[in-house]
């Protein structure tokens, strides 16, 4: 890939309907990505060639999704220096396992934690593009319309229950 991409790292394929929301974000924005399942347990080898051929075709940043133990945004963390997200996923104890093991890293190798579960996918994806978008206007661009027109929304559905609670009086 030659322009700018996200990459989406899965610890299991049980991983995915969970991620394809941050994968439907991603999509909606036009903001390329690459999806890999891969385990920090079961196969390192094949992470860490992942996330260096990443690195050297110009990955922005890596979102990384686990559960139970979680080591997957850590290992990519260890591995690059490029921005990770950790995406905990609910595969026991609430995922609360997964969180902790996700954003309880040694200093010096930081990994962005968002929310377990899809909030946290959809999450991981606008911070993705947050990131890129510190160097790419079109982005920000983007994602200074979705805002207003989240806040539009919001005003809308105020609108609306004023004018039904005016309308009971």
């Amino acid at each position: 890939m030659s322009k700018t991409f996200v990459a989406i790292l899965m610890g299991s394929d049980s991983d995915l309907p969970v991620m394809e929301s941050c994968i439907d974000i991603l999509r909606q924005f036009e903001v390329p990505f690459k999806v890999k399942i891969t385990s920090a347990h079961r196969t390192p080898e094949a992470t860490h060639k992942f996330v260096k051929d990443c690195d050297h075709e110009g990955c922005a940043a890596f979102i990384c999704a686990a559960g139970m133990a979680a080591h997957l945004a850590g290992a990519v963390a260890a591995t690059t220096l490029r921005p990770v997200i950790g995406v905990p996923i609910n595969a026991s104890m609430d995922g609360l396992d997964a969180l902790l093991s996700t954003v309880q890293m040694p200093g010096g190798i930081p990994v962005a934690t968002v929310a377990i579960g899809k909030a946290g996918a959809k999450n991981a994806a606008y911070l993705a593009m947050q990131i890129i978008a510190t160097s790419d206007t079109k982005i920000h661009k983007a994602l200074i319309n979705e805002r207003e027109k989240n806040a539009l929304t919001i005003i809308e559905k105020d609108a609306h229950l004023q004018e039904k609670l005016n309308n009971q009086q």
